[in-house]
C-alpha cells in the first residue's frame, strides 16, 4: 500500500465476533461487569427458571425482539442464552450483523447452567 493510499482510505472496521463462554466464565463475566443479560427463550421457558438478572426477550417473536435490540447501545456488552445454545447462537449472529461489538453466548445454554 502506498503512502497516499494509506492516507486517503478508511480502515475497515473490524468484524464482530461472538464469544462463546463456558458456564463458569459466563457466570464470572455477568457477575463482574455491567452487562445486559438476555434470555432469548419463550416466556414459558423463562418463567420455569432463568439466570438471575436476565431479561426475557423471546427470539421467536422477531418484531419485539428487534424493536428492543435496535434501542440499545451497540457498544454495550450483551450476554445471551437460550435452552441449549441454538437460538442464542442465531440471536448472536443477528446482533453481529446489526453492528453490536461485544456479544457473548453461553455454551450449552440454560441446560449447561443448571
Amino acid at each position: 500500500m502506498s503512502f497516499f493510499t494509506s492516507l486517503f482510505t478508511k480502515k475497515k472496521k473490524s468484524t464482530t465476533t461472538v464469544t462463546i463462554l463456558n458456564p463458569t466464565d459466563f457466570k464470572t463475566a455477568i457477575n463482574s461487569k455491567k452487562v445486559l443479560l438476555i434470555d432469548v427463550r419463550t416466556s414459558n421457558e423463562y418463567h420455569a427458571g432463568h439466570i438471575n438478572k436476565a431479561i426475557s426477550l423471546d427470539y421467536f417473536k422477531q418484531r419485539p425482539f428487534l424493536e428492543f435490540i435496535n434501542q440499545l447501545d451497540k457498544e454495550l456488552p450483551i450476554y445471551l442464552y437460550c435452552r441449549s445454545g441454538n437460538r442464542s447462537k442465531r440471536a448472536a449472529k443477528q446482533l453481529s450483523r446489526l453492528g453490536f461489538l461485544y456479544i457473548y453466548d453461553l455454551r450449552g445454554g440454560y441446560l449447561a447452567w443448571v
